[in-house]
């Protein structure tokens, strides 16, 4: 496995990495459609980053492509494809991405939407090389309570409907077990349950208030925060032991949300969490 973080392409983000003793990034993906499709813009774009990354002697773990780009069926799938090409020629074999979906739909209709953009998106995957895996964020309104989700393939349940509609080894899941933590969802039973799907994993924990729980429900803010490995509830021995018995040995990268260690503590945030997830990873 290596061990990396979530960040911008850039230089900067790359001898920080290196500085503090990481094997990789998963890189935020910001390449317009527009530009992909630009004659040699991948080969050039692609030679300078590589040349990026050697200087610095770290790699790309994942691409990362979350919201934004088409809402239509034929552009989703472009841009997918599009990706893919730069990837192949990074020498990336994973994007990084959401399941998406729309909050005023049922659950039936997002996953035929699903199944009619990915079932093409994973044939594009088999040709190229490149795995795709959702991320399992919930995407929940900031109301209380949430009631509506911009991305549904957020639970164990969604993502055996998920992977039956659209059944290829290229389709898989981000798994991050700090959002399973917080809908009361087994992380551990999950992972072993799904471990083939894992196609990338984000380490972030969630540290729990009980006596807000106690007082406010499920229902109410503030019981719980998501926070550096180390910091939350998540056992991290025996999810990186799960990896391990099960085969994994893709990216695991720290998705820096930790309200203690943001602003001017990032970086002692990310030498944290690189210090705790070394000796495991």
């Amino acid at each position: 496995m290596r061990l990396g973080f979530l960040t911008q392409l850039t230089e900067q983000e790359c001898k920080l990495a290196a500085r503090i003793g990481y094997d990789c990034i998963e890189a935020l993906g910001n390449w317009k459609v527009e530009e992909l499709k630009k004659k040699d813009f991948v080969k050039t774009e692609a030679e300078k980053v590589k040349t990026m990354l050697q200087q610095s002697g770290i790699s790309i773990s994942a691409i990362a492509i979350y919201f934004g780009g088409p809402t239509d069926r034929k552009g989703r799938v472009e841009r997918y494809a599009l990706y893919m090409k730069m990837c192949r020629a990074l020498g990336v074999d994973v994007i990084t991405t959401m399941s998406g979906g729309a909050p005023d739909k049922s659950l039936e209709e997002n996953l035929d939407e699903f199944e009619a953009v990915f079932s093409k998106v994973a044939a594009r995957g088999e040709e190229s090389g490149v795995k795709v895996a959702f991320e399992n964020w919930p995407g929940l309104g900031s109301t209380f309570p949430p009631i509506s989700s911009c991305n549904f393939g957020f639970t164990p349940q969604v993502w055996e409907q998920m992977f039956n509609r659209v059944d290829s080894e290229w389709i898989g899941l981000e798994f991050d077990p700090s959002h399973l933590v917080w809908q009361w969802a087994d992380w551990a039973l999950a992972l072993k349950k799904f471990i083939t799907k894992v196609h990338h994993v984000h380490a972030k924990d969630t540290e729990v208030f009980a006596d807000r729980l106690a007082a406010g429900g499920t229902f109410s803010s503030g019981w719980w925060r998501y926070r550096l490995p180390g910091y939350g509830v998540v056992d991290w021995h025996k999810l990186t032991s799960l990896l391990k018995e099960g085969g994994y040995s893709g990216g695991v990268c720290v998705e820096h949300e930790d309200p203690v260690f943001s602003g001017e503590r990032r970086e002692e945030g990310l030498e944290k969490a690189h210090a705790y997830l070394r000796p495991l990873v």
